[in-house]
């Protein structure tokens, strides 16, 4: 399977040099409860269903993933959400592979960054183990051959995604990894733990930082991953240049946790706060 991007196998929604800024977009409801609705059936309809039959069959492919992903984006775009990504030229400035290490704000995340990243290079996530077990979208967890973790026991987490974060950086798989214990809008620093440094000081492979504002999709109230989508709040990725670890990966831990810190300072400053804790 092919590690760069090739016209006949992946989406080109994000292939367009280090930035992509959405076109001036407007919400398809005008209330937010209805755009949420209207959101979520599209997206169940569309490319979850599509995405879960095609793992039920054994054809959750690469290029199967990423067209999901950026479907996705359109449908946050097509609910009046722009998309900002910048330094996207940081996902192709190694040649081997690397871990991002990222914020963890929301569900969507884990929908987009697919779609942004396996077109440059391939990659898979540190999931908890839940989701891989899960009806219907286990089957697309699992296709993607993530590391597990139990977030029961530090101490086994912490092993299993060192030994398997390392055997799957060796065959040249990027790795993405959420420090933080549990989604959330404030970033917390001495939440933010520094498993992603250690496993690329393990593997002699160097982290690229996300900053990521995704509260475009909120947190549910009864079911976490399904929270109001809130149309005119922009959605913000920033990945950071690659940090080579050196010595025991302080230094780069802060630096990663400024790095977040400050771009999330300067978004609600142009964006407003939207009082969700």
């Amino acid at each position: 399977m092919p590690t760069a991007f090739d016209n006949s196998f992946f989406s080109r929604k994000f292939l367009v040099g280090d930035s992509y800024h959405s076109a001036a977009v407007s919400p398809t409801a005008r209330s937010g409860l209805l755009c949420s609705i209207q959101f979520y059936g599209r997206l169940f309809l569309g490319p979850v269903r599509w995405l879960c039959a095609k793992a039920a069959k054994g054809e959750c492919t690469d290029a199967a993933w990423v067209y999901a992903s950026t479907r996705v984006a359109d449908l946050m775009e097509q609910a009046g959400c722009p998309l900002f990504i910048d330094g996207m030229d940081a996902i192709e400035a190694v040649e081997g592979p690397c871990v991002f290490v990222a914020n963890h704000m929301s569900t969507l995340e884990t929908f987009l960054l697919p779609g942004i990243i396996r077109p440059r290079r391939q990659v898979t996530f540190v999931v908890k183990k839940s989701l891989t077990t899960m009806p219907f979208f286990g089957a697309v967890m699992r296709s993607r051959r993530p590391i597990t973790v139990t977030r029961t026991n530090p101490r086994e987490d912490l092993a299993d995604v060192l030994n398997g974060g390392n055997s799957l950086l060796q065959e040249g798989i990027s790795l993405i990894v959420f420090p933080q214990s549990t989604r959330s809008r404030i970033f917390d620093e001495h939440h933010f733990n520094s498993i992603g440094i250690k496993l690329a000081r393990k593997a002699g492979v160097p982290v690229v930082p996300i900053a990521l504002k995704t509260d475009a999709w909120g947190k549910g109230k009864y079911v976490k991953e399904l929270g109001p989508i809130r149309p005119g709040m922009p959605v913000r990725f920033q990945f950071g240049q690659p940090m080579p670890i050196t010595g025991n990966g302080k230094e780069e831990h802060a630096a990663i946790c400024h790095f977040i810190r400050s771009h999330l300072q300067r978004w609600e400053q142009e964006d407003g706060v939207n009082g969700e804790a």
